[in-house]
């Protein structure tokens, strides 16, 4: 990301200015650029539209889609790299990790420890996969870890690691040792981490606003409550945007949940 804010020129006659709020600035970090319209029809400034599609890089998208709900507009990287005000350090970022992202979209599978053969990955809740070249080499079952690349050791299915040295999960490991998140907004909120998994699709986020509880997953584009973890019009129920949820702060998580889309 620069590390100055960009802002449009008024002056410039190809963009559509429009006098409403940022409707890509999901963390209320209020830019100062003036508002412009993408072609979906929501109002942007060219940092939370970096922002967004940064973010949706990192999520390992290859393409770029409004984040309002209800929208699934698809936006080409010609329109984004202009609106954005890309510079060239993030040009080459976006152009490589975009390609490189397609690649893992495509083509999901990683080579087996066994016969070195790329396996394809079918249920993402279970790091043991089995191979079906070496299984039918070796007359029984071969599993491989999905983590560590190793043989399969250990109960499963299991989702966290295998019972082979050095198998960790990042993930879970980043949700039970990052730092706590101080609220300026909120009083009395006290021990909220300052990462989470959404608690719809499991992608790792990290609230850095200290504004508001409440953001939006650029995976799934479901709002909801960093604090207590509901969903923000649950969350909503029975408190407000900036008062202390009514249930507390949820701890922890020590499971990372899995996002089934077609339920």
């Amino acid at each position: 990301m620069s590390s100055m804010e960009k802002s449009y020129n008024l002056h410039d006659q190809t963009l559509r200015f429009v006098d409403r709020e940022d409707e890509m600035d999901f963390l209320y970090e209020e830019f100062a650029s003036p508002r412009a319209e993408m072609s979906c029809g929501h109002a942007v400034t060219p940092m939370s539209l970096t922002n967004w599609c940064r973010r949706l890089l990192e999520e390992g998208k290859s393409k770029f889609v409004c984040g309002q709900p209800n929208c699934n507009k698809e936006w080409p990287y010609v329109e984004v790299r202009k609106m954005a005000l890309l510079t060239p350090e993030e040009r080459e970022y976006f152009e490589s990790t975009m390609a490189q992202n397609a690649a893992r979209e495509y083509f999901n599978s990683k080579t087996c420890p066994g016969c070195k053969f790329s396996v394809t990955r079918k249920d993402e809740s279970n790091l043991s996969v089995r191979c079906q070249i070496c299984t039918e080499r070796k007359g029984k079952p071969y599993e491989f870890c999905w983590q560590c690349l190793k043989e399969w050791k250990g109960p499963q299915p299991r989702s966290d690691r295998c019972d082979n040295d050095g198998c960790y999960n990042e993930p879970l490991k980043a949700l039970k040792t990052c730092p706590e998140i101080v609220f300026e907004s909120i009083k009395d909120v006290r021990g909220c981490p300052s990462i989470r998994a959404c608690p719809t699709c499991g992608s790792l986020l990290e609230h850095t606003s200290k504004k508001c509880k409440n953001l939006v997953c650029p995976r799934c584009r479901v709002e909801f409550c960093f604090v207590c973890l509901k969903l923000t019009f649950q969350c909503l129920r029975t408190s407000r945007h900036y008062i202390p949820c009514s249930d507390g702060v949820a701890p922890r998580q020590t499971s990372i949940p899995v996002w089934h889309q077609n339920t």
